[in-house]
């Protein structure tokens, strides 16, 4: 271990002993995706795409789990590791340092790398499953396509996870973009999905500029773009972040990690660039589970993660990313109140979690920030696909207004339960859910850590709105009187599914008016007046729910196995985003300031030295340790949240269309209606950004229609007018020449005639 450390310090880890068979886990979704593609060329039509991407998938899972009890469980786990494919890019001007770009394609294996690649190859394989049955309507050329993009996916994410070097992780950066752009408006004829399609596409674009940036700045500072090079090359500014001086560290240094965090904020939807997630969810529903819920969005974390140390050598980076990932958890949480679209309710809350992850990672809990990134990948898929079983068998109806009591219907209770351990989880009910354990260690980081107290209250103040608005869709959609009203799919042809689209929702996504024109029809008994009847869902759909069920009951283990913070925390201190705050929160963590003063890989568990501190004291929450106060509190805002919801949306309630809350609605007013039309951020971007840009590129071609063309077309016809009119003077005739002659002859008379005179 010490050797292995000692040699990641100087950046020469050796290929010695490093399991090559690793490679498999990228490559096997690649050929997934080139099979899916060969089955659209040879227009196969049956299922085939679907199990070949379940079982190349179901092999990188497997792969992956090898590496993990090989080489990182045990006393004797593997530090990082290097596993080079290929030389890729490899370009030199010198010999000093700096003077060579080198990226090769390959992998930087520790805990952190596994840990991700787990549950992104174990979801992958469990969604796709899912999606073999939900995306049968379209077996054929769409059904390829949508399997070929779904398996780009995952080996994108694998080279974004996996990689060694930041130009690979761009690469993949890069994929999953393109990735999810396919898969958003992978319905192409509905223009609903093309825009949102083309709105996440930019809005990523932002996002990926800083952090091409912040990669261009690493390697011009660092002289290097390969993580072992780089965090040893760190080593000289963490020492002086342990003595507290960062006036001595370069600007250039502190602007990397606020380049870096915009690319994080751009992927992860936070604050300003969230406003592409939620219209995500126009594309169909296992893409909103796999890419928008469990993995892709959770790009920015990893990239914090996987590069914390840098983000240390910043005394304003942390602060920031907690700042805004609190403001983003609380302003989604909002939105998500006054939805009734539940899949757009999902949506919003994955942008809150989100918040919740970055704020973590801000407060200095790295452990915190990733095991809340694990345990929302187990319970957000579920509650996705519990949403989309729902839409799928109910023609596309998500309107919560529309829909009640699914539990007592025939065929929908092992969906009804799934949704309940989701919300569950979602809501952090104490001490039986995973959810509930990693909010709490962002919760209590936040009062630990001094100055960052607000950023907790938020936090705290979200976590009881996250369960009003989770139990406000299980009470009105899945418990209470039996009613549903068919959605619009059920009526229309399903032959021309591009142009039904997943769902059948308001395309903007408003809620408040979607599926008005069924509500003269539904019935209380449950039964469409157009002769539609929902279908249950099929084994597959059925098996997927279920297991994941299990699993995000089973994730409690992974806070109770391991060491004081359990398991995943375990993992994260092995890695490039260990960190323990010297702001221990009494009972919480064993490890003292002392401890935490020595670094591990050269580069984990070092202590921030806060300019404002003078002590490694941290706070309390009302004369607690912040840890038993959050116990506490945290327990009691979500139980509140919980009875709240019941209250309001449960009991008594005698119709599916309308509840307690309605009545409350005259006592909020305005700010009512400006959540439901989610505070007017994009109304607001429409009119301070795309309008005037709009009107911008617009003056612009028409200066270069009119202006720029204009001389250049005047240039152009110049020498061809002037041509025009030599051209008679040329004829070659004779008598044309003579009277040319004696025209001139007379001409110079006459100016002699009138000079003389």
């Amino acid at each position: 271990m010490h050797q292995i450390q000692t040699m990641l310090a100087t950046g020469a880890l050796e290929a010695q002993g490093v399991p090559q068979w690793a490679l498999l886990i990228p490559i096997l979704p690649l050929a997934g995706f080139v099979i899916a593609a060969l089955c659209a060329a040879f227009k196969v039509k049956s299922k085939l795409p679907a199990y070949t991407t379940v079982a190349t998938v179901g092999a990188a899972f497997v792969t992956t789990l090898m590496l993990f009890l090989q080489h990182f469980v045990g006393e004797h786990a593997s530090g990082p590791m290097v596993v080079t494919a290929f030389e890729w890019i490899k370009v030199s001007w010198g010999d000093g340092i700096g003077q060579t770009l080198q990226a090769n394609f390959g992998l930087y294996l520790d805990s952190l790398t596994v840990l991700w690649m787990l549950f992104v190859t174990g979801l992958a394989t469990l969604i796709a499953l899912y999606a073999s049955e939900y995306m049968s309507h379209d077996v054929g050329a769409g059904y390829c396509r949508f399997f070929a993009a779904f398996s780009l996916f995952v080996f994108s994410m694998s080279c974004l996870v996996m990689a060694d070097n930041l130009i690979l992780l761009y690469l993949g950066w890069e994929g999953v973009g393109l990735c999810s752009y396919l898969l958003i408006g992978y319905f192409y004829k509905k223009p609903s999905a093309v825009a949102a399609a083309k709105k996440a596409f930019i809005v990523n674009r932002i996002g990926d500029l800083f952090l091409a940036l912040g990669i261009f700045l690493i390697f011009v500072h660092f002289g290097s773009v390969e993580y072992k090079e780089i965090f040893a090359r760190a080593q000289p500014y963490i020492e002086l972040v342990k003595a507290g001086k960062f006036e001595e560290i370069p600007a250039v240094v502190g602007l990397i990690p606020l380049l870096l965090m915009g690319g994080a904020f751009g992927k992860s939807a936070q604050l300003p660039l969230y406003v592409w997630l939620p219209d995500a969810m126009e594309g169909p529903t296992p893409v909103s589970a796999l890419i928008h819920a469990a993995t892709m969005v959770t790009a920015g974390v990893f990239l914090i993660a996987r590069t914390y140390a840098i983000f240390l050598l910043s005394d304003i980076a942390l602060p920031a990313v907690a700042w805004v990932g609190a403001l983003t958890a609380l302003v989604a949480a909002t939105i998500g109140m006054a939805q009734f679209d539940i899949k757009r309710i999902m949506a919003y809350s994955t942008v809150s979690q989100l918040g919740y992850m970055f704020a973590g990672l801000g407060v200095l809990t790295s452990m915190g920030g990733v095991f809340h990134v694990v345990t929302h990948a187990f319970f957000k898929a579920l509650l996705f696909l519990c949403c989309g079983a729902v839409m799928h068998g109910f023609g596309g109806q998500l309107d919560l207004r529309k829909l009640s009591g699914l539990m007592k219907m025939p065929g929908w209770r092992i969906v009804s339960i799934g949704m309940l351990v989701g919300c569950l989880n979602l809501a952090g009910f104490p001490f039986i859910t995973a959810g509930f354990y990693s909010k709490d260690m962002i919760l209590a980081e936040a009062f630990t850590t001094p100055g960052a107290a607000p950023i907790g209250w938020i936090l705290l103040i979200t976590a009881g709105l996250t369960a009003y608005y989770t139990f406000r869709v299980f009470f009105r959609v899945f418990v209470g009187p039996k009613h549903y009203e068919m959605g619009e799919e059920s009526h229309g042809s399903h032959d021309d599914h591009h142009g039904h689209g997943d769902h059948g929702h308001d395309p903007h996504g408003h809620g408040d008016h979607a599926h008005d024109h069924h509500g003269q029809h539904g019935h209380a008994h449950g039964h469409d007046a157009h002769g539609a009847h929902p279908h249950a869902p099929g084994w597959a759909i059925n098996t997927v729910l279920v297991v994941l069920s299990l699993l995000s009951i089973a994730a409690v283990g992974l806070a109770k196995v391991g060491g004081s913070h359990g398991a995943v925390a375990d993992l994260v201190q092995q890695s490039s985003a260990s960190f323990t705050s010297p702001f221990v929160s009494a009972g919480h963590h064993e490890a003292s300031s002392e401890a935490a003063a020595h670094a591990a890989h050269g580069l984990s568990m070092i202590p921030m030295s806060q300019k404002s501190a003078t002590s490694t004291q941290g706070g309390g929450f009302f004369g607690m340790d912040a840890h038993t106060g959050m116990i506490i509190a945290s327990s009691a805002v979500g139980i509140v949240g919980i009875i709240v919801a019941f209250f309001l949306h449960f009991a008594g309630r005698t119709t599916a269309a309308t509840s307690k809350a309605d009545s409350l609605l005259p006592v909020f007013g305005k700010v009512a209606v400006w959540a439901q039309n989610k505070w007017y951020v994009d109304e607001l971007y429409e009119a301070i950004i795309r309008k005037p840009l709009w009107v911008l590129t617009n003056i612009f071609h028409l200066i270069d229609q009119f202006i720029v063309d204009g001389i250049v077309d005047v240039l152009g016809r110049l020498p061809r007018s002037i041509g025009q009119a030599l051209r008679p003077s040329q004829s070659g005739e004779l008598h044309g020449y003579a009277v040319g002659m004696a025209g001139g002859i007379v001409v110079l008379l006459l100016i002699v005639f009138f000079m003389a005179h």
